[in-house]
């Protein structure tokens, strides 16, 4: 889907939700990396978030990553992908309406 601005002017709520969309990516960082189990340190410690990407992009870089992803952890059974793409979702449903 595209979306094309005819007009210069938007609305200051359209302008306010956009701002709003903004703080999801490291806000869905955050919340992925405190999902991530602890047991060492080693996997929190090892997870970046690069902001540069378009949307931002997540890495874990351990070589574990998968392992902990797919549940492995009693820390975290469903990984920690699902439960971010939820906190994902209600973040934008919140934020849009």
């Amino acid at each position: 889907m595209a979306l094309r601005q005819t007009s210069n002017r938007i609305s200051p709520d359209i302008q306010a939700k956009l701002k709003r969309l903004g703080s999801v990516p490291p806000d869905a960082y955050q919340f992925f990396r405190k999902t991530t189990p602890i047991k060492s340190g080693n996997a929190r410690k090892n997870t970046d978030y690069d902001s540069t990407e378009t949307g931002g992009t997540i890495t874990g870089d351990y070589p574990y990553a998968n392992r902990l992803n797919e549940g492995y952890s009693r820390q975290a059974p469903e990984g920690m992908t699902k439960p971010t793409i939820a906190h994902i979702r209600r973040l934008v449903r919140k934020i849009l309406g």
